[in-house]
């Protein structure tokens, strides 16, 4: 089997990166938290990386991120664009963004042909989640007529900011691992020993269940699902100036509808992330506990 191809979605990052947090500096020797997704998949067995960008920053990101990597694995770029939508659709007039997360992915169909990731270009996954990740997707599963998609399941106290309340999928998982559902909680905060509450519902969690944070593992033919249910979703949506189609959605209607099983991998990993201004000094203290720890090199790609 190829190796697994890790897909960054960064199209959301600008062209003037002076204070954009995906390229903040944050590791002991002034790597971005995007660094360490990379490394990490490297050393769980992928590949190849592909980045998906916006065509109007491409030369910027280029020099300034894909060429560190050249040397790693091979690098490669696609293009999430509003016009790439198949015909007969057309952005609404007043649209100035993508279509989101499941959109992005699917603008990687051409730089792909085999298992791959999905991950967001400013989260800190850890060594043992693409761990999990590479070896599923490495060990392949078939026999069931089943897409089998894999999703990285975080301990919630794991992902809390103490700066401010976060936005987090809270995961439904039967007995055998499989995701059932995720219920989106928007307003989340600390609120105990072993309990966070969402502030927006009222609603108790307990610390130790199980999260989204958009780690995603896929077979190939996963892409060519997208593409035949992309015009269904068009239909549906492209007259709205906002709405997105996100990865989870798309995750949703194919277990749903029976095409797909999704697995949730557990991981011991801490997620983490600058979602408040305040969160960095953290992001840099752990970054360092952990290359002392012997986690990571001082320099990641010397």
């Amino acid at each position: 089997m190829n190796k697994p191809v890790l897909v960054v979605l960064a199209a959301g990052m600008g062209s003037r990166y002076g204070g954009l947090k995906q390229l903040d500096g944050v590791g002991p020797s002034g790597e971005t938290i995007l660094d360490y997704s990379v490394f990490d998949a490297v050393r769980a067995g992928f590949g190849k990386v592909v980045f998906v960008i916006r065509r109007d920053f491409e030369k910027e990101f280029r020099e300034k991120v894909g060429s560190k990597y050249e040397n790693v694995l091979d690098v490669a770029y696609a293009f999430q664009s509003m016009d790439d939508i198949p015909a007969p659709y057309s952005a609404a007039p007043g649209r100035t963004k993508p279509w989101g997360t499941a959109h992005a992915a699917r603008a990687a169909r051409r730089e792909v042909s085999g298992p791959f990731a999905a991950i967001n270009a400013d989260d800190f996954y850890g060594r043992d989640a693409f761990g999990k990740l590479g070896g599923f997707l490495s060990a392949g599963r078939g026999g069931s007529g089943k897409m089998h998609i894999a999703m990285v399941g975080f301990e919630l106290a794991r992902t809390l900011s103490e700066n401010g309340s976060v936005a987090r999928g809270v995961c439904d998982i039967d007995g055998e691992g499989r995701l059932r559902g995720i219920q989106e909680m928007t307003k989340l905060v600390r609120a105990g020993e072993n309990t966070a509450v969402d502030e927006a519902s009222g609603a108790e969690v307990p610390l130790d269940s199980l999260v989204s944070m958009n780690l995603w593992g896929f077979p190939p033919e996963f892409l060519a699902s997208l593409e035949e249910r992309f015009p269904k979703w068009l239909a549906e949506n492209a007259s709205s100036e906002k709405n997105e189609w996100y990865l989870p959605f798309a995750v949703n209607d194919m277990v749903c509808d029976g095409s797909a099983d999704c697995f949730v991998l557990p991981t011991s990993s801490r997620w983490f992330g600058v979602t408040y201004r305040e969160d960095r000094p953290f992001v840099v203290a752990r970054l360092k506990e952990l290359a002392e720890a012997g986690e990571y090199p001082e320099r990641l790609f010397a």
